[in-house]
């Protein structure tokens, strides 16, 4: 019989008790769950609220069943409501009458919003060890490469020279805001609800601040309404994971892109592709085209969490039990990515001949043409202007601005000299730009030093 039944003259029906049962999901939090109980325990008998043995014993029992639970000398029963609801059972069974006073001054509703709390904040710490992780692999990749020249692209068309190194580096400064926006929910989350009963607090004279102490808690929650109420930490969280695994699917697609013939850019190592059923000369980049995949999955898990909590009014309602299912699901695959993506990257080839020989073609020099003139006096638009017929010309003759005669240059105007084939050589073009952020050599040792800075600084904490 359910611990709740009281009220009730008769038996849930069976299918009922299936649909309303969450163990089959939410027993990944079992060691939390146990967690919050001896914290509560242990306030409850520091205050006198329950006897200081059997508090005692409460916790020697919620320790053994911990351990039993870690062994596998206790398996979970499946016909069990909840994972709270397992926990206090088998507790029960093993103090008889000294179990049943866990529950005194708690609510499942604010047991279950310290459970997801205390779970979130330890699976975010293996999100953040890998999002660390790629941006070091990224930052080690770019560091042999400051001097690789490659197109950059805008519309998907060749647009100016850049490096190997500028490019990557964009994802490792995405992925650092990754890492501060996990982190920045983490601490909104780190609140203790413990204490806030089923939504109007508890006539007991409870410690809330010790129990969220002993917890590593910042603060207890200053609303209990609010404690059980909402999961926007959930959302937050799951907001984060998105942008992060947004910021994966753009990569990968990337990756997909140069590892194809058209491009010809990278080549990943035969541990990470996969073959053809009935094509031989076939290596496709599954991995990435999962992570594209995986991501609207992820997506759908934070449309899931806000349509849920969109229309619900205070306090707990049963809706809320679907927040677990979604969260964890952008957990798992977050995860799962991130630790597919890394040794993938790792062991990537960059092929850089190839990269070179297509910054040489498409014209990605036209802007610096048009900057040697205006450093020698003249107004943009002009220059912008003569640049664009001189590359029309290039593709009538079917030449390149490198091949262009000076005599056509001077055609257009006797600013052109022959220092003019320098200026637009594409490792000046790389060279020169100079500014701060910008792809030389030099501007992007300055990023990867302070990339490398935030690292060491993030990895302790």
């Amino acid at each position: 019989m359910a611990l709740w039944a009281g009220r009730f003259s008769k038996e849930v029906d069976e299918t009922v008790n299936a649909f309303n049962s969450s163990i089959a999901f939410d027993a990944r939090m079992y060691a939390q769950d146990i967690r919050g109980s001896i914290a509560h325990a242990t306030m409850l008998g520091d205050c006198g609220i329950i006897d200081k043995s059997e508090s005692e014993a409460i916790i020697q029992g919620l320790e053994s069943i911990l351990k039993d639970l870690q062994d596998g000398s206790l398996e979970f029963d499946p016909n069990a409501e909840d994972i709270h609801m397992f926990v206090e059972a088998e507790l029960t069974k093993r103090l008889g009458s000294t179990g049943k006073r866990l529950h005194t001054a708690r609510s499942r509703n604010d047991q279950v919003a310290l459970d997801i709390r205390l779970y979130l904040r330890d699976e975010m710490q293996n999100i953040k060890k890998l999002t660390l992780e790629l941006m070091e692999t990224i930052c080690n990749i770019a560091g042999q490469h400051t001097e690789t020249i490659m197109p950059g692209y805008t519309h998907l068309q060749r647009a100016q020279p850049i490096t190997f190194a500028h490019h990557i580096l964009t994802y490792a400064q995405m992925l650092k805001r990754d890492y501060e926006r996990i982190c920045d929910a983490v601490g909104r989350m780190n609140e203790c609800p413990l204490g806030s009963g089923a939504l109007a607090g508890t006539t007991y004279a409870i410690n809330r601040q010790q129990t969220s102490d002993l917890l590593a808690f910042r603060q207890p929650v200053e609303n209990s309404l609010d404690g059980v109420s909402d999961r926007d930490f959930c959302i937050e969280l799951c907001c984060a994971l998105s942008l992060l695994m947004t910021h994966l699917s753009r990569f990968s697609e990337e990756i997909i892109l140069w590892c194809s013939w058209e491009f010809k850019f990278v080549e990943l190592d035969d541990a990470y592709a996969t073959g053809s059923s009935i094509m031989p000369q076939k290596k496709n980049p599954d991995v990435t085209e999962l992570i594209r995949g995986k991501t609207g999955r992820v997506n759908g898990d934070l449309m899931t969490l806000l349509s849920m909590m969109k229309g619900l009014p205070l306090a707990y309602n049963k809706d809320m039990q679907e927040d677990k299912e979604a969260i964890f699901d952008a957990i798992d695959n977050t995860e799962l990515c991130l630790k597919t993506f890394i040794p993938m990257l790792r062991t990537m080839r960059v092929l850089k001949d190839n990269m070179r020989k297509a910054a040489a073609k498409g014209f990605i020099n036209a802007t610096d043409c048009a900057d040697y003139l205006v450093k020698k006096g003249m107004p943009f638009r002009d220059a912008y202007k003569i640049t664009g017929t001189l590359v029309a010309e290039c593709i009538e003759k079917d030449l390149t601005l490198e091949t262009l005669p000076l005599e056509d240059y001077q055609a257009m105007t006797d600013l052109f000299t022959e220092d003019v084939y320098q200026a637009i050589s594409l490792d000046t073009c790389v060279r020169e730009r100079k500014s701060y952020g910008a792809s030389s050599p030099d501007a992007v040792k300055i990023q990867l030093q302070h990339l490398h800075e935030v690292l060491t600084e993030y990895q302790k904490l």
